[in-house]
């Protein structure tokens, strides 16, 4: 089956239960849910059957097939099942503020628009023109616009929809100016091709081209400086659209910055500057992203300043591009994100049995969470452990392989600010620990979690453990 068949069949399979959800009775949209789970998991099978379009050469100019492309793609199907199994436990939250509380009605397009998101974050894992690279950075990123403000009841969610509108705006100006200086430079938009024309006459145009580009991406990613949208709008989207934004959305962001900046880190005239300009951001991205996050009291913010130091990590490994380590910049990264996945997916369903019990999303509300529900509050404990990079968990190997990769690249100064960035996360993080057991909450009864989203906790919590232990097999799919 060609490759990019794939996406074609996400996009015809939303298009589907669209239309399916017209029919469907209002109490019972929640099978659009189940529906669309089973789509993307039918959609993972695939991914193992698809072939590259050798015989395509129009095809073959945009769409890229290789093992970075099969992962990203595989990455943003599982985010997807993910996050529509999350939605299926916020659904009464999503129909509370869209239309009637007592039904379903109005949350059937929410998981539909999920498999669109999916399907533009597919297109731009394989993306290797910078044209290819637009048309699906804006398919996804319109289609979180929506999501954000789905809640249409909800001055959070009006909000948050309203301010990530005006700045995706603005960091897709910076994305089309960028990509006019390159090809005014080099006369092609084909990344390939670029890297070929290089030159010194031509390096100074480039170079400017490429800074645009990453101040566009560092919006997606929630990089330094366009990170000033992620807290509001991270607190007042819908928990899934959250997870969702916080996992794929970023990994979509990386996996285009790694087909972006590869032909700038491989060839000697640019190479440096290319590092430099990584580095900083990646330094900057750590320091600000940790230390903005100390004060925070809300669990979505904390989760929000964290995302931001966490691209920061990610950039680290980036930028030691040419480094010595026995990883390459697609591993680390593809290896950070994938512990990522299990750590940030945990941490949004424990949130979500939290606010059923509560309503709020304050760390308040995790007080006396150690005896009102012992097993929840030891798998939460875990969790916050392998985000903050305690060691036999895997956020400790994705943390490792981030300075290894920064110290076979003598990037010093990024890694001074990295270490500052561990010390104060371990600060922030365990405040929700101290909460859990050394603070008594004024309720009594115990927290209820609802099965599905327990086992869901306890497999991805399982996994954080055995990838502290043994992460061959994340690297092996990584081809390291």
């Amino acid at each position: 089956m060609p490759a990019h068949w794939l996406e074609a069949y996400v996009v015809l399979a939303g298009i589907v239960l669209l239309m399916l959800e017209a029919f469907l009775p209002r109490k019972e949209k929640f099978l659009i849910g189940c529906l669309g789970i089973g789509a993307l998991i039918f959609g993972l099978v695939l991914l193992f059957w698809a072939e590259a379009p050798e015989n395509n050469k129009e095809m073959t100019r945009f769409y890229a097939w290789d093992s970075q492309a099969k992962f990203f793609k595989g990455f943003a199907l599982l985010a997807g099942i993910m996050t529509l199994t999350l939605c299926l436990d916020y659904r009464k939250i999503l129909a509370k503020f869209t239309a009637n509380p007592d039904s379903d009605d109005s949350t059937g397009e929410y998981y539909c628009l999920i498999l669109f998101a999916v399907a533009g974050m597919m297109w731009m894992a394989s993306a290797k023109d910078l044209v290819s690279l637009f048309v699906s950075l804006e398919l996804t990123t319109i289609t979180l616009y929506i999501l954000v403000a789905y809640m249409r009841r909800n001055v959070g969610s009006l909000e948050a929809g309203v301010k990530f509108l005006i700045l995706g705006a603005i960091s897709t100006g910076f994305l089309v100016y960028g990509i006019s200086w390159i090809y005014g430079a080099t006369g092609t938009t084909s990344l390939a091709a670029i890297g070929e024309t290089m030159s010194e006459e031509n390096s100074t145009y480039l170079l400017f081209g490429l800074a645009l580009i990453l101040i566009s991406l560092a919006f997606k990613v929630g990089a330094v400086p366009m990170h000033l949208w992620i807290p509001d709008v991270y607190q007042g989207a819908p928990t899934p659209t959250t997870a969702f934004l916080s996992v794929a959305s970023k990994a979509s962001g990386f996996a285009v910055a790694l087909r972006v900046l590869q032909p700038f880190f491989e060839n000697s005239i640019t190479a440096e500057k290319t590092t430099f300009i990584v580095a900083v951001l990646a330094g900057a991205t750590i320091l600000v992203g940790n230390l903005a996050a100390i004060p925070q009291t809300n669990f979505k913010r904390l989760l929000a300043y964290s995302s931001i130091a966490n691209a920061g990590f990610i950039l680290l490994g980036i930028a030691a591009w040419n480094s010595k380590s026995d990883l390459s910049a697609f591993q680390v990264t593809g290896f950070y994100l994938s512990v990522y996945f299990l750590m940030t997916f945990a941490a949004f369903f424990i949130l979500g049995a939290i606010h059923r019990d509560s309503g709020s999303d304050e760390i308040a509300a995790f007080e006396g969470l150690g005896t009102r529900n012992p097993a929840l509050a030891f798998l939460t404990t875990i969790v916050i452990g392998a985000l903050a990079g305690l060691p036999l968990t895997a956020g400790f190997f994705g943390k490792l392989f981030a300075f290894q990769a920064a110290v076979g690249a003598s990037l010093w100064i990024p890694i001074s600010l990295g270490f500052v960035g561990v010390a104060a996360g371990f600060f922030y993080y365990f405040k929700i620990i101290r909460a859990m057991y050394w603070r008594k909450s004024l309720k009594t009864s115990p927290v209820k979690v609802r099965l599905l989203s327990f086992y869901v906790i306890a497999v991805l919590t399982g996994l954080i453990i055995f990838l502290g232990f043994f992460p061959q097999p994340i690297l092996w799919l990584l081809g390291a």
